[in-house]
């Protein structure tokens, strides 16, 4: 279909064909704008099913689906086995799945300690969850099973019902997983993942610093040889562990020192030297081994050991804990965030790096029905480890067979090697958690929010700070508070630029970057750089009049007036308008029109103009002063300012009919060459013959 040729007029609407487009003997390239009543009827349908869109493209979607399409929605795990190839998977995922088993199994048991649980409901929690999100995952890499954050928020809630010690704490953190499950199943079905993108990688940075520094303190009991005071708060931690300084034991303190010290150079040297990865995998292995070696050798009766623990797997049975339901739903929320926010961003970043599409509500869905699975088998809640899954992407990792591998490698160590899991020492498995968790202070995050962006560190700042002094729960509440408001103020006070033109072109820009950006006098140009809605009406309203009376120092052309005379309201960047800033536009229509000002619509969009035509914006403004480009806009403009300036008139006769106001430019302006409206002087030029059929010009040599 051939392209229309474009429109020389002033006006953008289509409605004003009867009426004069001259401006001046000068043309004017104006593009047409096509108002809603003036688009197709396809596209009035289009638009007036806007709604029914979602819905239209996902039954579409449905029905293209083919079988197998649809068994990957149910099954993500067909993805990868209808395209396994043995010879080039099978020995990097039996490798991955053999180191990371590894490495899972005595951490499981530390972080069961550091819920208040029994080591073996740690290995419950690595065994069954695994190859449940093995089947419904869609990650072929992250590592799922218990972490030392989740474990943490369990200890934290679940001390403050019942003692650690009582079989009723066990059930309550069994019933914990099944809640964090149904609300991961009813996040991800419902696709509502994005309501965590609120809150700031600041917040969260911030709060696993402060709660990694918790979690290490609350280990010092197994380093000291005496109990402290179980908190979530650091402040109660450091009286605690100074108050009990007259029971200190140095043999737990020298053990789990020294297995600290080995872990941490084994992960460094996993880290800085690629062909001793497995080094870093087999820490906490090694920290285990030594400390049950020196334990069965000396019998040292200053160090606690595990003690016993069942053999075998666990029995079905259901939670049924559920009469502290109100009680567990917000850590439910809680660790239903932490799983969104690491365990899916991670999976994200794994799945990006490994070349393969990951649905984040699908991800949740996976995790869900991995904890709904696991409370049924003696599980507490679990997630996606970051540790774990690096090692296991590390590793060559290249499917979820990877998992299936390290779930049997934990069915082993439960159906055979319990027995020897017996004399492992107290301060060994602190040491792993206290070498688990250094990983997750993340000063380097603070310091490069400083550099980059202040009100981000002081994000960081209030939630480190208040997880740390005030508790895990406060803490969060503070730094997701704090991150809304931020979202809510910038949402509020939006942007808004005054824009020039640059020098030798038709482009306007702010004036504030572009300092060499002129503009004319009488006109003002503003970009609002945000949806206008009911929130931030006012500030914009109150930006726009501080404009309009504020004359800064711009470098400035055209004829001297003695006030704005049109205000250019520049809306691409205006995705959404609602009712009521359309009413505040009108309200500045009928205050700007008292005055002698004509507010001008230049690029807004579909959706923008269809509300403002609803809200009758565009008849009250009148579609001669609606644009598709600023610099149209512009050039109306100033045609008629140099108008006025020439001939004196009357504030309202701006307003005066439509077909008076097409008419009076041509009268007034037959004598003004291009060149001059152009670059805004005031100087007359003599005019050419030529100058008429010149559409638009840059501004003249030497002015730029």
């Amino acid at each position: 279909m051939p392209t229309p040729a474009p429109m020389y007029a002033s006006p953008s609407s289509g409605d004003l064909a009867g009426l004069s487009r001259t401006y001046s003997n000068r043309p004017v390239k104006v593009i047409q704008l096509q108002h809603p009543e003036e688009a197709s009827s396809s596209t009035s349908f289009s638009i007036a099913t806007s709604s029914n869109s979602a819905i239209s493209k996902w039954r579409t979607k449905m029905k293209g689906m083919s079988t197998e399409e649809w068994i990957s929605t149910f099954l993500p795990c067909y993805r990868w086995i209808r395209s396994y190839d043995h010879r080039e998977y099978l020995q990097s995922d039996l490798m991955a799945g053999i180191t990371v088993g590894v490495m899972l199994v005595p951490q499981a048991m530390s972080y069961a300690r550091l819920a208040g649980l029994a080591p073996i409901y740690g290995l419950y929690s690595g065994c069954l969850p695994i190859f449940v999100y093995a089947i419904f995952g869609s990650s072929r890499q992250l590592a799922v099973g218990p972490v030392a954050l989740t474990s943490l928020l369990v200890s934290n809630v679940l001390s403050k019902i019942a003692s650690p010690d009582d079989e009723r704490y066990t059930e309550l953190a069994i019933t914990l997983a099944l809640m964090v499950g149904v609300l991961e199943c009813t996040m991800g079905l419902l696709r509502l993942g994005w309501i965590i993108r609120f809150i700031s990688h600041a917040v969260i940075s911030g709060f696993t610093t402060a709660s990694a520094i918790v979690i290490a303190l609350s280990q010092a009991k197994y380093f000291l040889g005496y109990d402290i005071v179980g908190s979530s708060e650091i402040i109660p931690l450091i009286e605690s562990v100074i108050s009990g300084l007259s029971k200190f034991s140095w043999p737990p303190f020298f053990m789990g020192s020294m297995i600290l010290a080995i872990m941490l150079t084994m992960k460094h040297l996993g880290k800085v030297n690629k062909y001793l990865r497995f080094v870093r995998a087999a820490g906490p292995l090694t920290g285990v081994v030594l400390g049950t070696a020196i334990v069965k050798i000396f019998h040292p009766s200053a160090i606690s050991v595990v003690g016993e623990i069942p053999q075998g797997f666990p029995q079905f049975s259901v939670p049924k804990a559920f009469d502290q339901f109100t009680s567990l739903i917000p850590t439910a929320f809680l660790i239903t965030g932490v799983a969104i926010l690491e365990s899916v961003g991670i999976a994200k970043a794994l799945a990006a790096k490994n070349g393969y599409d990951l649905d984040s509500n699908q991800e949740l869905f996976g995790l869900g029905v991995a904890n709904i699975a696991g409370s049924f088998f003696s599980s507490y809640p679990t997630t996606g480890s970051f540790s774990r899954s690096a090692v296991n992407h590390e590793s060559g990792a290249k499917t979820g067979f990877a998992g299936i591998i390290t779930g049997i490698i934990i069915g082993c160590a439960l159906l055979f090697l319990t027995p020897l899991f017996e004399e492992i020492p107290q301060c060994a498995l602190a040491a792993i958690v206290i070498s688990a968790v250094m990983g997750l202070v993340d000063y380097e995050e603070a310091i490069l929010l400083w550099r980059v962006d202040k009100k981000d560190f002081s994000l960081w700042i209030i939630t480190f700070a208040s997880t740390l002094f005030l508790g895990i729960e406060i803490g969060v509440l503070i730094g997701v508070g704090f991150s809304l408001a931020f979202v809510i103020h910038e949402s509020a006070n939006p942007r808004i630029a005054v824009l020039g033109r640059l020098p030798g072109t038709t482009i306007y820009r702010n004036t504030q970057q572009y300092p060499e950006a002129y503009t004319y006098n009488g006109i003002v140009v503003v970009r609002v750089d945000a949806p206008m809605y009911f929130a931030n009406t006012s500030f914009i309203k109150d930006r726009l009049r501080e404009y309009e009376s504020n004359r800064d120092d711009f470098m400035r052309r055209g004829p001297e007036v003695e006030q704005v005379q049109f205000v250019i309201i520049e809306m691409s960047p205006v995705t959404y308008i609602d009712s009521s800033a359309a009413q505040a536009l009108k309200d500045l229509y009928h205050e700007y029109k008292s005055r002698g000002i004509q507010i001008v619509i230049a690029n807004p969009n579909r959706d923008v103009l269809l509300t403002l035509t609803k809200a009758g914006l565009v008849d009250l403004i009148g579609k001669e002063w609606y644009f598709v480009r600023v610099h149209d806009a512009v050039q109306v403009c100033l045609q008629q300012v140099q108008g006025r300036n020439q001939k004196p008139n009357t504030p309202n006769s701006l307003f005066d009919s439509k077909s008076s106001f097409f008419q009076r430019p041509s009268r007034r302006f037959d004598d003004l060459p291009t060149v001059d409206l152009e670059s805004g002087e005031r100087t007359t030029l003599a005019a050419s013959s030529s100058v008429s059929h010149l559409q638009e010009p840059l501004l003249p040599a030497g002015r730029s």
